[in-house]
């Protein structure tokens, strides 16, 4: 896993705890200040009716990547919101890539791009809105 020296290590702790998309086989690559990239490959399980993946699990792989880049500073972030755009249809055996972008970070809230794609072919784009939240949960010392 590669990553930039000054990333915190929150989005790694995060993922780590996130049985939804790893029990997906979504793998974490990359992670960065207000980036990240993640991998999943589409199974038989995640095809639909049309016999091509199911919208949910794209945007699924999308909002995990999402996840991990506004959860790169440190404080717990969650979805205020995200909208998707599938530009062409995935099939059982892709393997897809998510690459999340900052674009902007502003009081608590926060804007992030993301890009789904096979190889080079553009299969969604993603745009989530964060906000940051006080845990609930005990933070666990940096």
């Amino acid at each position: 896993m590669s990553h930039t020296a000054d990333a915190t290590p929150a989005a790694e702790a995060m993922f780590a705890a996130d049985e939804a998309s790893r029990g997906l086989g979504i793998e974490l690559l990359e992670r960065g200040e207000g980036t990240a990239v993640l991998r999943m490959t589409v199974t038989r399980s995640m095809v639909n009716g049309h016999g091509i993946a199911h919208g949910g699990y794209v945007f699924l792989l999308a909002d995990s990547a999402f996840a991990c880049a506004c959860n790169s500073h440190g404080p717990t972030t969650v979805a205020a919101g995200a909208d998707i755009t599938f530009v062409a249809p995935a099939r059982e055996g892709d393997v897809l890539v998510a690459s999340a972008e900052e674009r902007t970070r502003y009081g608590r809230s926060g804007l992030y791009d993301v890009t789904v794609r096979r190889g080079d072919e553009v299969v969604a784009e993603f745009r989530g809105r964060s906000r940051s939240i006080r845990s609930t949960r005990a933070e666990e010392p940096a």
